[in-house]
């Protein structure tokens, strides 16, 4: 079972009825996140693999997994906040087990993002992985 927040989308997605408007409402999503500071868009932070400009900060206190996140392209950032509406809240050690693929296609993303950006959600997906191993 996904974290709260993400089973609202997921309510939302089903009432959106076509591709159009979902892919609005993913922008949307990724303009009400706050911007990352400046001062965390460093390279320890910059995710490789996406074909734009990504950062994700995590905070692993204590035993939940949160993170912040930015880019430079508004289809990212709503990507970014779709990721912590699936991660943030999740304790730790269970971060690596969600079946991110499975969850994020409930929501349809698998069939319509291209390539480069298929790619670069899952190198997002990896850095989330692997901090939170290292973490737990």
């Amino acid at each position: 079972m996904a974290q709260p927040a993400f089973e609202d989308l997921v309510d939302d997605f089903e009432f959106l009825d076509d591709w159009e408007d979902r892919y609005r409402h993913v922008i949307d999503l990724g303009k009400a996140m706050p911007p990352l500071e400046d001062a965390f868009k460093v390279p320890a932070t910059k995710v490789d693999g996406c074909a734009s400009q990504v950062w994700l900060v995590p905070d692993v206190s204590g035993d939940t997994f949160q993170f912040r996140g930015d880019s430079d392209a508004m289809i990212v950032r709503g990507l970014i906040a779709v990721l912590t509406a699936l991660y943030n809240g999740v304790e730790v050690e269970k971060v690596p087990t969600v079946d991110a693929g499975g969850e994020l296609a409930r929501l349809g993303l698998n069939d319509h993002l291209s390539a480069q950006r298929s790619n670069g959600l899952r190198a997002m997906i990896d850095r989330i992985r692997g901090v939170a191993g290292q973490a737990a």
